[in-house]
């Protein structure tokens, strides 16, 4: 498999940490790991937070969100990232608590290799029976009827999908469970479910680079990593029963319809609106109220004020969304938390 962009973003990360050279002993080290969805702005923020600070030193390691739920509950971080932010169960075997911080947002997209074939349209009821295994061939009659004058090839659709416990399932497999009953009451919701099709990739890096290797691949991806590897992505039938392409402008439209509770808990598995893309998220980082070593506390905070305030304008540039002013506002307000 060829390196792909969570590899470039793996060796990014780890130079936050290695270029840090002039701190000496006083260089706090921070450690975190978990969600691939977001490591592409979670590299940028951290190195550029680095060339402020170099003080600070920051470790992330983009394991998938499972991962990083275990590691951050085992006290092996001292913060983690989930796409799927936390159950209750998992939030109550977190020794001294955690808060769950929204840092960014982004489209969940399905990124196809069709050769010769680009601007599909994908029905709710096509990518739904993609998924369950009932829609087998590209020229299928619920992948044409969305598709009047496009040649579809009689290829077949190879589902590829996430191997590993990750955030963009769960929010990718909520969603096929809000618009389809046979997936609600079949493989359901989960960080993992049993996929009736598809071969896995892990993380989102592996997946793109299966499909790109895979003629009549299909696979759900953060937007970033399909732009990032060049693949196409079909526009979606929302709610409203639009076909909508996934841009910032679709994604902030979603995100609109959606109230942020007091737990900073929120999701949207079928925003409603004609401009609306239907398959949008949150995505969280997870932080101790309190740390043992006040000086962890401050860099926390440091960078995660940064990353909220000017790592807001760098998020279109890489494909996610910029936080709502409203949402940042309360995210920053969250830090006063943190001791």
């Amino acid at each position: 498999m060829t390196v792909g962009l969570y590899g470039r973003v793996g060796g990014a990360l780890l130079l936050a940490l290695g270029a840090v050279s002039c701190g000496g002993g006083d260089a706090v080290t921070l450690q975190g790991s978990g969600a691939s969805f977001p490591a592409p702005l979670y590299s940028r923020w951290f190195n550029e937070y680095n060339r402020k600070d170099s003080s600070v030193r920051i470790n992330y390691q983009p394991t998938g969100s499972g991962a990083g739920i275990k590691a951050f509950i085992a006290g092996q971080t001292d913060f983690g990232a989930s796409d799927a932010a936390m159950s209750d169960e998992e939030m109550a075997r977190v020794e001294g608590g955690v808060l769950l911080l929204p840092m960014t947002a982004g489209s969940i997209v399905l990124a196809y290799n069709l050769p010769g074939v680009e601007g599909v349209r994908l029905s709710r009821d096509a990518y739904a029976g993609m998924f369950l295994g009932e829609v087998t061939s590209w020229n299928d009659p619920r992948i044409a009827a969305a598709n009047p004058g496009v040649a579809l090839p009689d290829t077949p659709v190879t589902i590829v999908r996430r191997s590993d416990g990750s955030g963009t399932t769960y929010v990718f497999t909520k969603h096929l469970g809000e618009i389809s009953p046979a997936w609600r009451d079949g493989p359901g919701t989960g960080k993992s479910v049993d996929w009736p099709v598809g071969v896995g990739g892990k993380k989102n890096d592996g997946v793109a680079a299966l499909i790109n290797q895979t003629p009549g691949g299909i696979g759900y991806v953060e937007l970033g990593f399909a732009a990032q590897t060049g693949l196409p992505t079909a526009s979606l039938e929302n709610k409203a029963g639009k076909y909508v392409a996934p841009t910032l402008e679709s994604a902030q439209t979603a995100l609109a319809n959606v109230t942020l509770p007091a737990d900073m808990r929120a999701w949207l598995p079928d925003p409603s609106g004609d401009g609306s893309y239907p398959i949008v998220t949150y995505t969280w980082l997870l932080v101790h109220p309190k740390y043992e070593d006040p000086k962890v506390s401050a860099a926390l905070k440091k960078v995660l004020r940064y990353c909220l305030t000017d790592g807001q304008k760098l998020s279109a540039e890489l494909h996610y969304v910029p936080l709502p002013e409203s949402v940042a506002n309360a995210v920053l307000k969250a830090l006063d938390r943190i001791s």
